[in-house]
């Protein structure tokens, strides 16, 4: 049988495409010459806690991130631009210790940090202050990107282990600036982005503004959408020791999600981007409107001495569409699909989710001596409330009926409003101390403590509401201790815990139903040894995280009180982190390169998982950038990217694995001035060797899902001021 157009082969790229490609690769052998060039920007750096910079996901203030003991990557804006990011996962290519977890086109970004996935709703920040990462979150109008690698139970009251991002945006410049920057690629994706700062009232008042549009397609039928973003930040010197800052954006993105493929029986099916399942006549777009902001007050007591208040909030409106395919009922088997290609479709619709996010945080923070001994002290208390509102919607009893990956045939909607939806209000109150104490020039000692209380409850909509309610408090602990070996070099060793809390669902089945578990409280140690110069930096970690998982046991059936949810056992996550940097003349070189053993341990209710490997968890990350300023023309400079994921478990039973995959990307960025004013150009090409590989393959839902990874892209960008 014929197949569709969009599953017949790609058009061949054109001759010209393979020669910009090879020729991105071949410019970084150019010959050098003596003759410099006549127009330099800053060089494009990824950052692993840079040497002066502050990281404010660390919790530790204004202080550089590489003196501080916690593993962080910074991110520029410059970074963003030159990698054609939109979104954050987007930037996992730049970090060896952080890959996909569930990340299809149309939906929001997964992260899985050191083998863990991040938690969507406890493991963001925006300025510092909680958000919702269950939503589309533009990048246009960020300064950096900031991520903590590892347990956070200094930084945040409850969180999943693994890291913590932060996003930081783009504060108002001391002089005037305008910017254009417009983008795009061969898959019809079209930006145009103004950023735009400036001041009055003698430089007291300074704005910041940046509007954004973009028009979305993928090579994917029918994902074809766009989105907006307009943001304002605005700073007012108010007196001498007094200054208020604020950060506002809305943005909106409208396009349909592609969802995963899955395995055909024991076999993998073609890893083809273009294939979407999510294609039928009434397949919708996904809908994701934002509205965040937050305003910051310092005031300065003294030299030694200062205080700062925050205020944020942020409201999500979300309609989520899908075609969704699950499972294999022909075959029994409801985590993949049928050996033919086969595929259970459901008529998935969730309208009008409601996230509102508001948080409220008081700090002090003070440079004081005592007992012969020099502190940097911050303590504080962060109050922050979480709803989450929604309406009966369509799930499982929006069955439709059998589809299949090769023909994907166009079948009749059921959009049955009957499955409920669960609200869920949480408020919590962290009272956060932090000391760093200077013992001498060499040794240094940091010390933080978080105590949280919760309140969190849940009831469904319709006519069983299911309800919970529970309180709970705990307290998080994290030590650690730096010792300068010489001007460059420094050992670190800490140790640190991070809490998650569960309350078994309100469900007859379970006899625990609605009572809180212990929290959940992961360990880490970690060690490292860092080495930073004006010309060169590395830097050697070694991690071991230990996470309590909880469970059913014994496995629930329909009957009231046949199971318990309970704690079983643990995941052990344990591994090296190696990176590092150099700029050597016309070279700049940057790479990470992370080992993750990772392994169950002690399950009670599935012992046959123990001493196996979590799901979608590589063995070996490798991340790697060269560039080459090109002297024989003035202002060229030609990189190349290169990631490496070694092979990940498919199956929890670690039957079936996903091979590992190695991706190239290249590009000439030419600096130049566009009447008189500086002006850049960059043409890249992603993918470059055209792999067709699965990126990823999370186990989540009880279901296996295999992402595609995008074809060979071009894509061309200009930037100038004005």
């Amino acid at each position: 049988m014929a197949q569709p157009d969009h599953h017949s082969p790609r058009p061949r790229q054109p001759a010209a495409l393979s020669f910009i490609s090879l020729a991105c690769l071949a410019a970084l052998h150019a010959p050098a010459h003596a003759q410099s060039a006549e127009v330099t920007l800053p060089a494009v750096t990824i950052r692993s806690a840079p040497s002066t910079a502050p990281a404010d996901v660390t919790g530790f203030g204004d202080q550089p991130a590489a003196s501080v003991p916690i593993s962080t990557t910074v991110i520029d804006s410059r970074t963003i631009s030159d990698v054609g990011a939109r979104r954050i996962s987007d930037l996992y290519q730049l970090d060896a210790s952080v890959s996909d977890a569930y990340n299809a086109v149309g939906y929001y970004d997964y992260a899985s940090v050191r083998g863990f996935v991040i938690d969507n709703t406890y493991n963001f920040r925006r300025e510092g202050l909680p958000i919702s990462a269950e939503t589309s979150l533009p990048l246009d109008h960020l300064q950096r990107v900031e991520l903590l690698k590892g347990t956070s139970g200094i930084q945040a009251g409850t969180s999943a282990p693994g890291g913590l991002i932060n996003l930081v945006v783009k504060r108002p410049t001391a002089q005037p600036q305008r910017s254009l920057r417009t983008e795009v690629n061969e898959d019809g994706n079209a930006l145009v982005h103004l950023d735009m700062s400036g001041r009055a009232a003698d430089g007291d008042l300074g704005w910041r503004l940046n509007i954004a549009g973009e028009r979305l397609n993928t090579e994917a039928q029918g994902t074809e959408g766009k989105r907006g973003l307009l943001a304002l930040a605005m700073d007012a010197r108010l007196s001498r020791d007094s200054l208020l800052e604020g950060e506002f954006e809305i943005s909106r993105r409208r396009q349909a999600t592609v969802p995963g493929l899955s395995l055909l029986g024991t076999a993998l099916p073609p890893a083809d981007p273009r294939i979407n399942i999510n294609s039928q006549p009434w397949s919708q777009p996904t809908d994701f409107r934002n509205f965040s902001g937050s305003l910051r007050f310092t005031q300065a007591i003294n030299s030694q001495w200062n205080w700062q208040a925050q205020l944020g909030t942020q409201r999500l409106k979300t309609d989520d569409y899908l075609a969704y395919p699950y499972g294999c009922s022909a075959e029994g088997n409801f985590d993949r699909y049928c050996s033919n290609g086969d595929f259970d479709l459901y008529d998935y619709r969730s309208e009008n989710e409601r996230r509102t996010t508001n948080a409220a945080q008081w700090r002090i923070n003070g440079d004081v001596e005592a007992g012969g001994l020099r502190h940097k002290v911050s303590a504080g208390v962060l109050v922050s409330r979480f709803t989450l509102r929604g309406q009966t919607r369509a799930n499982d009893s929006g069955f439709i009926a059998g589809g299949n990956l090769f023909t994907l045939p166009a079948l009749a909607p059921n959009p049955q409003i009957v499955d409920p939806f669960t609200n869920r209000t949480e408020r919590s109150t962290e009272w956060f101390a932090t000391d760093h104490i200077e013992w001498s020039p060499a040794l240094h000692t940091w010390l933080g403590l978080r105590h949280t209380r919760l309140e969190r409850d849940s009831a469904r909509t319709g006519n069983d509401p299911r309800a919970t309610s529970y309180q709970d408090h705990f307290t998080t602990p994290w030590l650690a201790a730096t010792f300068k070996l010489d001007e460059q070099r420094t050992a670190y060793a800490s140790w640190g815990q991070g809490v998650e809390s569960e309350v078994a669902p309100g469900r007859a089945r379970y006899t625990n139903q609605g009572q809180a578990l212990p929290p959940l409280k992961s360990r880490q140690w970690e060690m490292g040894l860092r080495s930073a110069s004006d010309s060169a930096r590395w830097n050697l970690t070694y991690f071991r995280i230990d996470r309590p998982l909880s469970g059913d046991q014994p496995a629930c059936s329909g009957t009231p009180n046949s199971c318990t949810r309970v704690i079983d056992g643990s995941a052990r996550h344990q591994g090296l982190e190696l990176g590092g940097g150099r700029t050597a003349g016309l070279w700049d070189y940057n790479a990470s390169l992370t080992w993750i053993d990772a392994e169950r341990l002690g399950s009670t209710i599935n012992p046959t998982l123990n001493g196996l490997r979590p799901t979608n968890v590589p063995r070996w990350v490798l991340r790697s950038n060269v560039s080459r300023a090109i002297e024989s023309v003035p202002g060229l400079k030609a990189s190349a990217h290169l990631s490496h994921e070694g092979r990940r478990a498919i199956t929890p039973d670690n039957q079936l694995e996903l091979g590992s995959w190695t991706r190239v990307d290249a590009a000439l960025r030419y600096d130049t001035r566009v009447q008189g004013r500086p002006a850049s150009w960059v043409l890249a090409v992603d993918n470059v060797f055209n792999r067709r590989y699965f990126q990823e393959a999370p186990f989540q839902y009880e279901h296996i899902y295999l992402f595609p990874a995008a074809s060979r892209t071009l894509r061309v960008a200009f930037e100038t001021q004005f």
